[in-house]
């Protein structure tokens, strides 16, 4: 029940660590600290699956992070195997 609820956090903290990435220079306080928290927790696996994963070009100038939705994926397959 705690892994649960934990990949439950991660997925969320997913979701708002790529929202906040190009704002993370005026993030402060309490946001800052937990973006930090959650950054040293992704960036280096984000770094790993980018070396696997490239960016999907969807239009002229416009690539999509894959390495955030392969990490998405295996997040919910372990939800599922739960």
């Amino acid at each position: 029940m705690i892994l649960y609820i934990l990949i439950n956090i991660l997925i969320l903290a997913l979701f708002l660590y790529s929202k906040l990435t190009p704002y993370k220079a005026n993030l402060t306080g309490k946001y800052q600290s937990a973006f930090l928290f959650f950054e040293r927790i992704f960036q280096p696996i984000l770094n790993f699956l980018r070396k696997m994963a490239k960016p999907v070009q969807v239009g002229s100038g416009i690539a999509v992070d894959m390495s955030q939705i392969i990490l998405l994926i295996l997040f919910l397959i372990i939800l599922k195997i739960l």
